[in-house]
């Protein structure tokens, strides 16, 4: 004996789907909440997270060459270097520039035997200004990175990992490694005829180098 449908043996009822066209038996969703797979609110006061396909938020700007001041930044790419020449021609000017204060050192001794008083005060005047001269130098190099002579040249002495001027101490510290360029008769001198960078012994030992501008 059968119960309800005849054609259904087990006499159980079809399930009839509940308002709203949700079938009986899957989960139900709260109201007013959306369901999966649908952009879900963030709670109030929290701002919403960007998933995957949505633009960035700009961070800090990536600098492509180093930072401001960096040689690459300056010369829109490889620093330009200065050639041996130019670097000897900047030592020659400098050169000429001391001569300027043997002068009255060499006067004096000219003069020595007629007039020795005289003599004596042209030498200590040469002495205050070779050395006001080599202060005047040094500090120059180390501030703006150009002596007279390298400025006439039009030439530059930076750091390399940055490309700002040495500094007075670093500028003193490169011109005492200069003894390493005289060592193996001069070859230091020479070295930026064919080293990549222009740079002699005492440049890479300080980090240094020497551009144009």
């Amino acid at each position: 004996m059968s119960f309800g449908d005849p054609n259904n043996p087990y006499g159980q009822q079809p399930q009839q789907p509940q308002q709203g066209g949700q079938p009986y038996g899957y989960p139900q969703q709260p109201q007013g909440q959306p369901g999966y797979g649908y952009p879900q609110q963030a709670p109030q006061g929290v701002p919403p997270q960007q998933g995957y396909g949505y633009p960035q938020q700009p961070g800090y700007p990536q600098q492509q060459a180093g930072y401001p001041g960096h040689p690459q930044q300056m010369y829109g790419g490889a620093p330009q270097y200065a050639h041996w020449g130019l670097r000897a021609g900047g030592l020659i000017v400098d050169g000429l520039v001391f001569g300027v204060a043997y002068i009255p050192a060499l006067i004096g001794i000219a003069i020595a035997q007629d007039s020795p008083e005289f003599a004596t005060i042209l030498s200590i005047l040469g002495f205050v200004l070779l050395v006001g001269l080599a202060i005047y130098q040094l500090i120059q190099e180390g501030k703006t990175g150009q002596t007279i002579g390298k400025k006439a040249l039009g030439i530059r002495l930076l750091r390399e990992t940055d490309g700002q001027p040495l500094g007075v101490g670093m500028a003193f510290v490169r011109r005492l490694a200069h003894f390493l360029d005289s060592l193996a008769c001069y070859l230091g001198w020479l070295w930026p005829l064919w080293d990549a960078k222009k740079q002699c012994f005492a440049d890479k030992v300080c980090g240094s180098i020497v551009v144009k501008g």
